[in-house]
């Protein structure tokens, strides 16, 4: 079970050029009964929990189970002929039980900040190397976790093979493009563990991440 720390640096703020400290995300990951499970907490510099990730999916990566906090809010959510979600006020206050909201989109999964989502898509689409395809996405935006839907272009640039102390390790190249706004980032993924992408850096890992087992791509 692969465990270790991501770094999210945000981005560089255009007036005053200035520079904000990382924040820290330390997470687990392995196969389970159901397909893989992801969890996580970022914290602050200071130490304050920023948000948790608790991501579930099935045999075919579909998100069976999705919780998400950040910002004051809770979300859950779960693939049911496209996806659907719950966002509360994350205290319980039956007082703010009017703030709730369903929602549904016929998306094929969900996205975030969290580096557990772009392992999701990735082993979601199934691509093999030179192909490419598009997929439709609900995005919770931080910190308040608003949902917003987008298409997103995924290619399989190349696979490598690696030699490490562990053994071989294949690590997958992807360009990844909001279909959008035309921005477009560069994904390192080694089995359930992202090794670089814009804006997430991997700085610790206490064991070799888990092969994709074979038969998810049946």
């Amino acid at each position: 079970m692969p465990n270790g720390r991501y770094l999210h640096h945000p981005a560089t703020l255009l007036e005053g050029h200035a520079h904000l400290p990382p924040s820290e995300e330390r997470f687990s990951c392995a196969p389970g009964p159901a397909g893989w499970r992801y969890v996580s907490k970022t914290y602050a510099p200071d130490g304050a929990v920023l948000a948790t990730t608790d991501l579930t999916l099935d045999s075919r990566a579909r998100p069976l189970r999705l919780e998400l906090r950040s910002g004051g809010w809770l979300v859950r959510g779960g693939a049911v002929d496209g996806v659907t979600w719950v966002r509360t006020a994350a205290d319980g206050n039956p007082e703010h039980a009017a703030e709730a909201a369903e929602g549904y989109d016929r998306a094929h999964a969900f996205t975030g900040s969290s580096p557990a989502f772009l392992i999701a898509t990735a082993r979601l689409l199934r691509l093999q190397p030179g192909s490419s395809s598009r997929v439709r996405l609900v995005a919770f935006t931080d910190p308040v976790l608003a949902p917003r839907t987008l298409d997103q272009g995924w290619l399989l640039e190349s696979v490598q093979t690696h030699e490490t102390d562990s053994g071989p390790l294949q690590v997958e190249q992807y360009q990844v493009a909001d279909l959008e706004t035309g921005e477009q980032q560069i994904v390192h993924l080694a089995g359930d563990v992202v090794l670089a992408a814009s804006g997430i850096e991997l700085e610790e890992l206490e064991s070799p991440p888990n092969q994709w087992p074979t038969e998810y791509y049946a």
